[in-house]
């Protein structure tokens, strides 16, 4: 089965083409600044790329050219737009309606709009990137995978907050998290490396990026992840504030006269790694200004090595231990360092790495040492894995039973 992936943002649409009998990747894209001058697609097949600037208002116009370009004869992989089995989307938010992904019909639309209060920058984006793509394909069947949906088997007492509880009744006020389709294939193929059944452990999972959540996965079920109500909560992230007093908030707006909606401008954007070292929102950029001595990247750095530590032994205990730590991500599989630093003194929790076999990025390890009773491990993420298998599960499913 070829399946098309696709994760549509306000003014973007990422795609990628996948042939599931061997999950091998055929085709992955990008078409950007849609509706803005200087539209442009960009599409890599065998690590060779085809660009192609095109003016383009909408998203509709947009998954016409990436059809286009998939179906090219000189660089597409495909003889025609009937060799695509389904479509899988990216949604952001399902809210509490949706504990798995589902194939999009009416109701389901509906739901991308009904959470969009709860995700307002990323379902609209979402849901215009499915209403395309059914109007340039309506014959064929398509799949919403929902970031939120691994997390809703958090228990109450994880999920709450402590407000009233009107708050949650009448305006659904809780913890959802994100990244869960990461936490759910890093920590079902951690299980898989290590020969063992998921069900059988305590996994933390370290989503670590230019966003970053954690999540305790309890013999193969989330109950508890760091990301809240939106992306914002959790260890300090690019331009993310991550934990706060809620009073800090009340404290600067009336000091500065500012807005409910700017105040969160600045904490979902002009916070975090950028905020703080006042240099940059990418990792590399403060380990390098930390390195050479700047004492704000320096404490940016420090602050995220801590929260990651607080949320790793918080987790174990949830779990009443742990058996398995799993970094991922951007940073997570690239930061050797920060792997090292979070994990120094962490033998209270039986957890200890090997530092030279801690020394590589972007590969699946072990990096525990030979003595740790917790293995540490790097397991590259793949959510358009997660996202394939489940569109095919349910079409599959959907298929059988007419």
């Amino acid at each position: 089965m070829k399946i098309l992936i696709v994760n549509a943002g306000s003014s973007s649409l990422k795609y990628q083409l996948m042939d599931t009998a061997s999950e091998s990747t055929l085709a992955k894209g990008l078409v950007e600044r849609i509706g803005i001058d200087g539209s442009k697609l960009t599409q890599c097949v065998n690590e060779e790329n085809y660009v192609q600037q095109k003016n383009m208002k909408n998203h509709v116009e947009a998954c016409k050219f990436m059809i286009e370009a998939l179906t090219n004869s000189e660089h597409g992989v495909l003889g025609s737009m009937d060799e695509i089995s389904a479509v899988g989307h990216r949604v952001l938010h399902g809210g509490e309606k949706f504990t798995s992904s589902a194939i999009i019909n009416e109701e389901v639309i509906q739901a991308i709009k009904d959470n969009i209060p709860l995700g307002p920058l990323h379902n609209p984006a979402n849901l215009m990137g499915v209403i395309a793509c059914r109007e340039v394909m309506p014959k064929t069947p398509m799949v919403a995978v929902f970031d939120t949906a691994f997390h809703q088997t958090m228990p109450p007492k994880a999920y709450l907050y402590g407000v009233p509880m009107d708050y949650y009744h009448r305006l659904r006020v809780r913890r959802y998290g994100f990244h869960g389709t990461s936490h759910l294939y890093v920590s079902a193929r951690a299980a898989e490396f290590l020969g063992k059944k998921k069900e059988d452990l305590r996994i933390i999972t370290c989503h670590l990026g230019n966003g970053s959540s954690m999540a305790a996965v309890d013999h193969g079920k989330c109950v508890d992840t760091s990301m809240g109500l939106t992306p914002l909560e959790g260890v300090i992230m690019g331009t993310r504030s991550g934990n706060l007093d809620p009073a800090v908030m009340q404290y600067i707006m009336n000091n500065d006269n500012l807005t409910a909606d700017e105040m969160l401008d600045i904490l979902n954007k002009k916070s975090g790694l950028l905020g703080v070292s006042g240099i940059s929102s990418d990792m590399r950029d403060v380990d390098r200004a930390a390195d050479e001595g700047d004492p704000n990247a320096l404490v940016a750095r420090q602050m995220l090595d801590m929260g990651i530590k607080k949320y790793i032994a918080a987790y174990a205990a949830v779990m009443g231990g742990v058996d398995v730590i799993v970094f991922t991500a951007g940073i997570g599989e690239n930061g050797i360092e920060l792997r090292a630093r979070v994990m120094e003194n962490m033998e209270f929790l039986g957890a200890k790495i090997d530092k030279e076999k801690n020394k590589v990025k972007g590969v699946e390890r072990d990096i525990s040492a030979s003595d740790s009773k917790v293995k540490v491990l790097i397991i590259p993420t793949n959510e358009e894995i997660v996202i394939a298998r489940d569109t095919v599960r349910l079409v599959s499913e959907a298929a059988l039973a007419k």
